[in-house]
């Protein structure tokens, strides 16, 4: 009566056989396992919450920024060439010469003679100055006359780095952040094992007539991957607006900061 199913079923017949012991021992065999298997799971859940209450993990974010000294990359222009100032002359002595006229009256302004001629010039005025061989300088005629102003033309085939109308993302500079925030892989220099801090990198880049990004370059290269994922993303921006100066799409040089902070949690 205090026999179980099992040594009903297997009544008369060779329990020394596999069969019989793997199901005499079926329920301890499964106790032990879930019993392990608990045990394990409890210790990684355990050492889980022990590393993130005693340890830091680090996480990193994207600032952009167009506050940025322009002036780095204008172009230098060699300094304006000053005409050197003329030599003033030494004045040659001169003596007026009076027409002949036919009068009644007195002459008052009488000629000159033959001998205060001989080492004086003739002029159209008298003047006091050294006696010279050379000729008598002329009569400047200034006249009253207007004076054109000379027409001022301009290069536009050059690169610009100040123009009236700068070259605009589509959308506009609000546009053009998150176009950098949702592209940016703002966990580079963590993957790379950077320490917390900032790292700015400068790009500057030519946008040309069409509106077509060329020449991407990082100013600098903080390093951890930064300069070289900021260029990729900014190659890949597509077609800009064209900046314009005096109504023509000129090309010009444009600089974009890109920071990527790196902190502790």
């Amino acid at each position: 009566m205090q026999a179980d199913v099992l040594d009903i079923i297997f009544d008369g017949r060779n329990k020394q056989y596999g069969a019989y012991q793997l199901r005499k021992t079926y329920k301890k065999r499964l106790g032990i396992a879930l019993g392990t298997m608990f045990g394990f799971c409890l210790l990684a859940v355990g050492g889980s919450v022990l590393a993130s209450g005693s340890g830091t993990t680090r996480k990193a974010q994207i600032m952009v920024s167009n506050d940025i000294n322009i002036a780095s990359l204008e172009e230098k222009k060699p300094p304006p060439v000053v005409p050197p100032t003329p030599k003033e002359q030494p004045r040659i002595e001169t003596r007026q010469f009076t027409p002949p006229k036919l009068v009644t009256e007195e002459v008052k302004d009488p000629p000159p003679t033959q001998e205060a001629l001989e080492d004086t010039k003739i002029g159209a005025f008298n003047q006091e100055g050294i006696k010279s061989d050379a000729p008598a300088p002329p009569v400047e005629d200034k006249g009253t006359g207007a004076v054109e102003t000379p027409k001022v033309t301009e290069d536009y085939d050059h690169v610009f780095v100040s123009v009236q109308q700068q070259a605009q993302f589509p959308g506009g500079p609000q546009a053009w952040q998150k176009f950098l925030e949702r592209n940016l892989r703002q966990d580079v220099p963590v993957d790379n094992g950077a320490p917390p801090a900032d790292y700015q990198v400068i790009v500057s880049f030519l946008v040309d007539k069409d509106g077509n990004v060329t020449d991407v370059k990082a100013e600098n290269d903080p390093g951890y991957g930064t300069a070289a994922e900021a260029v990729k993303v900014i190659q890949h921006s597509g077609k800009w607006k064209a900046a314009m100066q005096n109504g023509r799409n000129v090309i010009f040089r444009q600089k974009q900061s890109i920071t990527f902070r790196v902190s502790e949690n």
